[in-house]
């Protein structure tokens, strides 16, 4: 792929990441994963730490916006936090040690299952 090709995927996948995180409040790096996996060649574990660095700012930018159309729950946001900083930690630190093909497969089974239950429940 050509340099002007592989900007214009890199683009255009940041927007369609971008609006995906911004509409569902989340998920974009559902998306950005693969892209950086099987088009862009990233090795696994390079493409999942990357994309949680992308998805920061597209969170903060998400969470503005929720936050200036009155979306926000103080008390949610404090009671769920520290499972979130807690889980995110063990998950970092859980990717260092996983091989490849492990961190792909827990990876896969989970888009499966938040498929099936958006689709079937």
């Amino acid at each position: 792929m050509n340099k002007c090709a592989l900007g214009a995927v890199k683009i255009g996948g940041g927007l369609l990441i971008g609006a995906v995180n911004g509409f569902f409040g989340g998920g974009g790096g559902m998306l950005c994963v693969p892209l950086l996996e099987k088009i862009l060649h990233e090795p696994t574990k390079k493409a999942h730490a990357t994309a949680i660095l992308i998805i920061l700012p597209i969170s903060i930018a998400s969470a503005i916006a929720y936050l200036i159309g009155g979306y926000f729950s103080p008390i949610d946001t404090l009671t769920v936090s520290g499972g979130v900083v807690s889980g995110g930690i063990l998950g970092a630190l859980l990717l260092k040690k996983l091989p490849p093909f492990a961190v792909g497969v827990v990876f896969a089974l989970l888009m499966v299952g938040v498929g099936a239950r958006l689709a079937f429940f």
